[in-house]
């Protein structure tokens, strides 16, 4: 079964067709809001469905000891990765954003699994900020990084800069939002990144300065309705 799921995995990858309409489907429902209609253990996820059984999958399989995460949001995300380390039994999320609101802090820490977590208020690529997430993992042998804040070029190059190394062999690296370089500049609810500024255009850079990280194949393969096409990597040495 699994040589059959890596084998489907690949030919949706080369079917570009297919691809050409899941990327139409991501571009019409966004006017919706779609990302925003789900929610984890009830609170908001503000993700695409795919990426969310993607990102339990990736946590279940590699078991990291911390999961640090850039952008709380909602808090969805953070629960959702406490939520599968409880589940192993161990671990804990740190989850950093420059403004936790307290509605959102709220429903963080009053949460069942908010033991699991650890929110720090920042800016992610704070020296300051840095420096205690990196004494957050200080010692673990399995650190995986989500990228999720301010999509901009510059900001994702910097948290690239200053997280890549944290994650440990074996581990994952995830860029989010990289759907933003293959479509149309936001019109309808406009961001300072778009086309040719963005977590992929950061990728693409920070790939030439490192050679520790490789694209993981199955799961981007796979991935149709996605807002991090090839934002999925996986450390290798």
């Amino acid at each position: 079964f699994a040589d059959d799921q890596r084998r489907y995995a690949s030919a949706i990858a080369e079917d570009s067709g297919l691809q050409t309409d899941a990327l139409s489907v991501l571009e019409r429902s966004d006017r919706y809001g779609w990302s925003y209609t789900w929610s984890w253990l009830g609170v908001p996820v503000i993700q695409m469905p795919e990426d969310i059984v993607t990102m339990q999958q990736i946590v279940w399989e590699t078991q990291p000891e911390v999961v640090i995460e850039t952008g709380v949001a909602r808090g969805g995300s953070v629960l959702l990765y406490a939520s599968i380390l409880e589940m192993v039994g161990e671990g804990k999320v740190v989850g950093i954003d420059i403004d936790i609101r307290p509605h959102n802090r709220d429903s963080i820490e009053q949460h069942p699994l908010a033991n699991r977590v650890t929110l720090i208020e920042g800016s992610s690529i704070d020296p300051v900020v840095v420096a205690r997430v990196g004494e957050e993992s200080a010692g673990c042998e399995r650190v995986m990084v989500v990228l999720d804040s301010n999509h901009s070029h510059d900001h994702v190059l910097a948290e690239l800069r200053a997280y890549g190394p944290m994650v440990t062999v074996g581990q994952f690296l995830v860029v989010a939002d990289t759907v933003v370089e293959q479509l149309p500049k936001q019109t309808h609810r406009p961001r300072p990144w778009g086309p040719g500024d963005n977590p992929a255009t950061a990728l693409d850079c920070y790939l030439r300065e490192v050679d520790w990280f490789e694209q993981d194949e199955f799961h981007n393969g796979r991935l149709l309705l996605t807002s991090s096409p090839g934002g999925y990597l996986r450390r290798v040495r």
